[in-house]
């Protein structure tokens, strides 16, 4: 697919007429769930058919939701006392405008491929903005919208709400409650701090002086991403056999992923003695009593795990049973207890560093990123919903994402990096309810 580059410019937020622009000495400081998460771009594609919205209907919509959501127009710094901030000065996204001489029906892969990496900015090159996106024109009419954020400043609940707004702003709609940042004190340590959860080993770790962090490049040429469909029906019979004489039945989220964790298990050919752990981020709004608009991060992570021979051996409930027990134990109470730790100055102390590095290869692990209560599908231009929607390029073996099917019936997408040596065995095992 040859993408050709039109135009790149800076996008700043568009204020009402009569309001004065807030001060660009403004910052927010980056809060202990900030320094904990990934030091990533993450990428997200969207394909909307013809008629497309017009270039000038988005950039306007953009420069419209920016005003409010200040914080994608903004830099990441640090506070005049040098301790870090993300810097409220304006500077704006940059938007990317290309063209593809094809049709989209003729190119649009079904799955995440290298491909995709041209529907969006270069991540891999220095970055001084927090948001860049591409509007990529096909000759059909379609168009292609490449949209990417940095984790820092905000998770997948914060940017898909940014998202909503950003439609609505360009359908000229008002675009409802404005986000709740953080603030000095939010996340202040109890009177009496009780570190109750041993967060040395679970949100942060003690490197050795000779690790070697990494990104991708190891062993990339060996992992494949399968895209996985599981229809509404297959998700029930298997929510129905893992909640068998349960009272309450599993989520739908709780039992896709202790399926996808036993397949992986069972297609990697792991020893049945070793454990496997996923990472699974659990949302702290509702935990901490704050609203659905705080704009910023607020996740930490579960570690359901169990060995293989548990997770082979023993049926579905097993594995569903594990994650649901270990997702109910970050709860509110661990929140705070991670409050008090990291506020404690324990971590510089000991030189601990933030366990959420990226890797090439998890396995035996599995990480998972769950989009399914997101509404990314609601972005709308002014020309209806996207005809598809899904991460971009990520070759990290075990890095699970998992998306609401476009159909829009309940079916569910999982996008799985394997090795392509185990590509086979996922695919005989991934949709047999055994």
């Amino acid at each position: 697919m040859e993408v050709k580059v039109l135009s790149s410019k800076l996008v700043k937020p568009a204020y009402s007429a009569g309001t004065d622009a807030p001060a660009a000495d403004e910052y927010i400081p980056l809060s202990m769930f900030e320094r904990v998460t990934y030091q990533m771009q993450m990428a997200i594609i969207y394909a909307f058919a013809p008629p497309a919205p017009t270039t000038a209907a988005i950039e306007k919509g953009l420069a419209a939701v920016l005003a409010q959501y200040r914080a994608f127009a903004g830099q990441l710094g640090a506070a005049p006392d040098g301790t870090p901030a993300l810097l409220l000065n304006d500077r704006g996204a940059r938007l990317v405008e290309a063209a593809v001489d094809a049709d989209l029906v003729n190119l649009a892969p079904a799955k995440p491929t290298p491909e995709l990496l041209r529907l969006h900015p270069d991540l891999e090159q220095e970055l001084e903005e927090v948001v860049l996106l591409q509007l990529t024109r096909f000759r059909c009419g379609s168009l292609a919208v490449g949209f990417t954020s940095n984790h820092v400043v905000a998770d997948g609940h914060a940017t898909s709400n940014f998202l909503v707004a950003w439609g609505r702003a360009t359908r000229g709609f008002e675009l409802g409650a404005p986000p709740v940042y953080h603030h000095e004190g939010l996340f202040k340590p109890r009177s009496s701090p009780r570190v109750e959860h041993d967060h040395r080993n679970r949100e942060y770790y003690l490197p050795s002086p000779s690790e070697k962090r990494h990104g991708h490049g190891e062993g990339v040429e060996n992992i494949v991403i399968h895209k996985a469909h599981f229809t509404k029906d297959f998700i029930a019979g298997l929510r129905g056999k893992a909640s068998e004489s349960r009272g309450r039945p599993f989520s739908r989220f709780e039992t896709i992923l202790a399926h996808l964790w036993r397949t992986m298990a069972r297609a990697r050919g792991l020893n049945p003695d070793e454990t496997s752990t996923i990472r699974l981020s659990v949302d702290g709004r509702h935990r901490l009593g704050l609203p659905a608009e705080y704009f910023g991060n607020l996740v930490l992570w579960a570690f359901p795990t169990a060995t293989v021979g548990d997770l082979l051996d023993r049926p579905l409930k097993h594995a569903a049973q594990v994650i649901h027990d270990e997702v109910a134990r970050v709860d509110g109470g661990y929140f705070r207890s991670f409050i008090d730790f990291a506020s404690s100055g324990t971590v510089e102390r000991e030189g601990l560093a933030p366990s959420a590095v990226l890797k090439d290869v998890l396995c035996p692990n599995v990480e998972v990123d769950s989009w399914l209560t997101f509404p990314f599908y609601d972005l709308d231009f002014g020309t209806g919903a996207p005809t598809y929607f899904m991460p971009s390029y990520f070759p990290t073996e075990g890095m699970l994402f998992l998306v609401p099917s476009y159909f829009g019936d309940g079916s569910v997408d999982a996008f799985v990096p394997v090795f392509q040596h185990d590509l086979q065995a996922f695919k005989e095992c991934c949709y047999s309810m055994t």
